[in-house]
């Protein structure tokens, strides 16, 4: 299908709005509860680290599992965000096209996550993610974020404040590489 947005063509099983008209195990979301997910496997989790058992055990309703291939494309950088992802087992990379050769911004392993941005402002995804390796994803879908807010404010409270700091962690990193960049730059003017 020609996806006129991104002005390329692209398989219909894997273009957002079209992905609940084709099924796939592959990367099909599962309740967690159904998959075996216990409170003790989200520990992994560093976003998850402040919520007690029984707050764990009440999120498990919130979140599906998502399996992965390696080599399967979790998003593309534009698609429509409406979801995050914590990586429960595999590896991962984001990634950008510049100037037609692959620019990998991170590697993300267990205990990250990713997505945030577009689960929180529900805007366009800034770069693409790939699984490196098999893959175990929970998906938490902007709608049951919306549903713990709602029904759950005791897990929303340690859910959010989790988020925050790997938000604050990821903007002085970047802040960092840009100010590295700088200097850099300023280096290289100086010399020639």
């Amino acid at each position: 299908v020609f996806s006129e947005q991104r002005g390329e063509w692209g398989r219909a099983g894997e273009m957002v709005e079209l992905k609940g008209l084709f099924k796939s195990t592959v990367g099909a979301p599962a309740a967690a509860a159904t998959m075996g997910i216990t409170p003790g496997a989200l520990r992994r989790i560093r976003i998850l680290a402040d919520m007690d058992e029984r707050q764990l055990a009440s999120f498990l309703q919130y979140i599906e599992v998502v399996k992965l291939l390696p080599n399967a494309m979790v998003f593309n950088k534009g698609d429509h965000g409406d979801a995050m992802f914590l990586v429960l087992g595999g590896e991962l990379r984001a990634r950008v096209i510049v100037g037609g050769q692959e620019s990998t911004l991170a590697t993300l392993t267990v205990g990250e996550c990713f997505g945030e941005m577009a689960v929180i402002d529900e805007g366009p995804r800034s770069a693409d993610v790939i699984a490196n390796t098999e893959c175990l994803l929970l998906k938490i879908s902007g709608g049951a974020l919306k549903k713990v807010f709602r029904e759950a404010p005791a897990l929303a409270a340690p859910f959010l404040l989790g988020l925050s700091k790997t938000i604050s962690t990821r903007v002085r990193t970047v802040t960092k590489r840009y100010e590295d960049s700088i200097l850099f730059a300023r280096t290289a003017n100086q010399a020639k």
